[in-house]
């Protein structure tokens, strides 16, 4: 049965309000009514996604419109990165004594080592690597949404706040990547409890939390510098300076990696340059990599698949450039910091790359949404008319085998 929610107060905020971080608080150990709602959500749009793959199957199998066998059904998850993730789960960053010195190299040092490692240890009990990996993101997914749903609570007067931030997200263009063996959800169900428990000023859990998303993804970088503002803006008093430390161990994560990568291959940035090799993420002023996408996408240079692809990279960068403007209207800093920082490394690449599916990383964003929707009907409804059949279509792109950001 739904919980009715406590009736809404008169007060219907069109924007994020400015975030006033409380003193530290303990987490609660139990699972109120609000996130049992939170967690049914999500539960309801696995299901959603796992049809679609599952008609998507046999709609299109692999084998062309003759085919009378439509293939396992992980069969339409193991797709582009996966493949990145799944050989270096099984024979490390370089086998064999291959490397970025052998022809053909596939640069799989490019992806960081989080998601690889725990992708190995669950498959330690389930066998099949593509469950493996439903089975990380779908834990990681429910975790994330959880934090999600009392990050919103914290910062919205609005009962409501936690479910519609939730809905929003989970029903966003390119939330098939939240279902499917790639980063997205690992490194939110890390950085979100980070942030919430940054917000209580359990500055040790913190830096924990923070340094092992930095092991997932380049993106916890950012996280990091984001924790570090909001520290300075909240701290009080000697007690919390005797934490600051915590917040050098996310830095920690990229440096293991570098030193693993310089004793393999003897450059310091390996990493990096992977980055260029393989995905032409060499830096370019921000005016070239709108030129570029620009390009890419309306000046039929490029098969219409990826130029459709490179059409919704750019109203991404505007909508991130658009939220970054309402966060510092609003003084939220750190928010403001963390996305500034991940347009800048998106945006000054020789292209947009994968910005749509970055999406899913920028909280603030869906948290923005839910409080423009709160007491206006007609936005939620324009939201879930236009992103729900956004989200089938990246959906069935990306299931398919092409490419979908």
């Amino acid at each position: 049965m739904p919980v009715s929610a406590p009736q809404r107060p008169p007060v219907t905020p069109a924007s994020p309000a400015p975030v006033r971080y409380p003193k530290v608080v303990s987490l609660r150990p139990r699972l109120g009514p609000d996130d049992r709602e939170v967690l049914w959500l999500y539960v309801l749009t696995r299901v959603g996604i796992w049809t679609t793959a599952g008609a998507v199957r046999w709609l299109f199998p692999a084998g062309g419109d003759r085919a009378l066998w439509p293939g396992s059904l992980l069969s339409p998850w193991q797709q582009w990165d996966w493949w990145h993730y799944l050989h270096i789960a099984q024979d490390g960053y370089f086998p064999a004594g291959a490397g970025p010195w052998t022809a053909g190299w596939d640069n799989r040092e490019a992806f960081l080592p989080g998601f690889p490692l725990v992708l190995r240890a669950v498959h330690a009990v389930v066998p099949h690597w593509a469950a493996a990996g439903a089975l990380i993101s779908f834990v990681a997914g429910g975790v994330a949404v959880l934090a999600l749903a009392r990050i919103a609570r914290r910062q919205l007067p609005d009962a409501e706040a936690g479910r519609r931030t939730v809905l929003f997200f989970l029903l966003s263009p390119c939330a098939v990547f939240l279902a499917a063996g790639y980063t997205e959800a690992l490194f939110l169900a890390l950085a979100l409890p980070a942030w919430l428990a940054a917000q209580r000023r359990n500055w040790p859990a913190a830096g924990v939390l923070a340094c092992l998303a930095c092991s997932v993804r380049a993106t916890g970088l950012f996280l990091l510098a984001a924790l570090a503002l909001l520290f300075v803006l909240t701290a009080r008093g000697r007690g919390d300076w005797r934490s600051a430390p915590w917040l050098c161990l996310p830095a920690l994560a990229p440096v293991a990696y570098s030193w693993f990568l310089h004793a393999r291959t003897g450059d310091w940035m390996a990493w990096k340059h992977a980055q260029e090799r393989g995905w032409y993420r060499d830096f370019h002023a921000p005016w070239e990599a709108w030129s570029h996408t620009w390009d890419a996408a309306f000046h039929h240079t490029q098969p219409t698949g990826y130029a459709v692809m490179w059409q919704a990279e750019l109203p991404a960068m505007a909508t991130g450039l658009a939220l970054v403007v309402l966060l510092l209207r609003h003084r939220q800093w750190p928010e403001a910091l963390y996305l500034g920082l991940t347009l800048w490394a998106l945006g000054t690449s020789y292209w947009y790359t994968s910005i749509p599916r970055s999406t899913l990383l920028w909280w603030p964003l869906w948290i923005a949404l839910a409080s423009w929707s709160l007491g206006r009907p007609r936005v939620r409804t324009a939201y879930l008319c236009v992103a729900g059949p956004l989200s089938t279509l990246v959906a069935v792109t990306f299931l398919t085998g092409r490419w979908a950001g």
